[in-house]
């Protein structure tokens, strides 16, 4: 990984440590383009490996770190499970809150990625390796689902183990660009963000993002 202030013309594959933008306060080592960096990996690795969505800052996760850094009593002196956490972003800004925070992915890499970003942060996260999703729902006091909704199949494996959360007097805080599997009921809207170019290069044509409070009602 390269090192704080590195420039932005970098090398395509490379990661570069910089600011994200609807959340200037944190900072994380990023693809300069993720799909370089991906070949770059397997190429080094001589076999396939999944989608290094660790290495950019999604959407939905900007707009779900932005609302708890801009609302710190959701999470001050609670726990929080950010799930499918990538890069840590959400994460990290809960531990900013003032959180105690476990950030988990089922990608090692991620994992890794988390640690890293966290310490350049100076926040105490716990990196979380494996799958969550057959859980109770007791995990945690707040769960944090930052852009997960993005394909059918993941929606169809997430959204039960978010109602167990619910069930367990939990609190569900989801961030999503209208991809488009997020529930359509059961949502009350929290926050809307509008800002032009937000998310990766393919999200280039994205100028809003909302937060919403998953509710039991969405059952």
């Amino acid at each position: 990984m390269m090192a704080d202030g590195a420039s932005h013309d970098a090398a395509g594959d490379q990661l570069v440590f910089s600011p994200v933008v609807m959340v200037p306060e944190i900072g994380l080592y990023l693809a300069v383009d993720a799909i370089l960096f991906w070949a770059r990996l397997e190429a080094a690795a001589r076999m396939p490996l999944p989608a290094p969505f660790w290495a950019s800052a999604w959407a939905g996760g900007q707009a779900v770190a932005r609302y708890v850094l801009d609302n710190p009593d959701v999470v001050r002196g609670k726990s929080v499970l950010d799930i499918g956490s990538g890069s840590g972003l959400a994460a990290i800004a809960a531990a900013k809150a003032g959180a105690r925070v476990v950030a988990n992915d089922i990608d090692p890499l991620a994992v890794a990625s988390i640690r890293v970003n966290a310490e350049a942060n100076a926040t105490d996260v716990t990196p979380h390796l494996g799958d969550l999703l057959d859980g109770t729902g007791h995990e945690a006091d707040v769960v944090l689902v930052g852009d997960a909704f993005y394909n059918e199949e993941i929606a169809a494996v997430l959204l039960p183990y978010l109602y167990r959360v619910l069930a367990a007097g939990g609190r569900v805080l989801i961030g999503d660009p209208e991809r488009g599997y997020r529930p359509e009921q059961g949502l009350e809207l929290l926050a809307t963000y509008h800002n032009p170019g937000i998310g990766t290069f393919g999200d280039s044509y994205l100028d809003e993002v909302k937060v919403f409070e998953l509710l039991p009602a969405a059952r």
